[in-house]
C-alpha cells in the first residue's frame, strides 16, 4: 500500500495561486506514476495532471496554468501541484493518486483537499 496525505487547499480569489502538496509513504519504491485529480460538485472525478518519470501531462483546461512536480527522499515521495491564474471553475476537491506495482496495477488515493476560487 501507498499512503497519501494532501495539504495546501483553501480559499483563493480568481487570478490567485495555490500550491498543493501530497506526501506519499509506505511502498513508495514500487510507485509507477502519480497524479492529481479533482471532483467538482455534481461532476465526475477528472485527471488534472500526471507525472511518470520525467514525463508529464495535463488536462487542456489547466495547461499553462498548473505545474506538477515530484521530489523523492529516502522514505517519502512528495507530489506538488502549483496552481496559478486560478479560475472559479477550478473549484473542486483535489485528490492525490499513486499507481504502483507492476505497470501500476494497484492504485491508492488521498483523502482530498478542498480548493475554492471565489471573490
Amino acid at each position: 500500500q501507498v499512503q497519501l496525505v494532501e495539504s495546501g487547499g483553501g480559499l483563493v480569489q480568481p487570478g490567485g495561486s495555490l500550491r498543493l502538496s501530497c506526501e506519499a509513504s509506505g511502498n513508495i519504491f514500487s510507485i509507477y506514476d502519480m497524479g492529481w485529480y479533482r471532483q467538482a460538485p455534481g461532476k465526475q472525478r477528472e485527471l488534472v495532471a500526471a507525472i511518470s518519470g520525467i514525463s508529464t501531462n495535463y488536462a487542456d483546461s489547466v495547461k499553462g496554468r498548473f505545474t506538477i512536480s515530484r521530489d523523492n527522499t529516502k522514505n517519502t515521495v512528495y507530489l506538488y501541484l502549483q496552481m496559478n491564474s486560478l479560475k472559479p471553475e477550478d473549484t473542486a476537491v483535489y485528490y492525490c493518486n499513486a499507481n504502483w506495482g507492476f505497470r501500476g496495477t494497484y492504485s491508492n488515493w488521498g483523502q482530498g483537499t478542498q480548493v475554492t476560487v471565489s471573490s
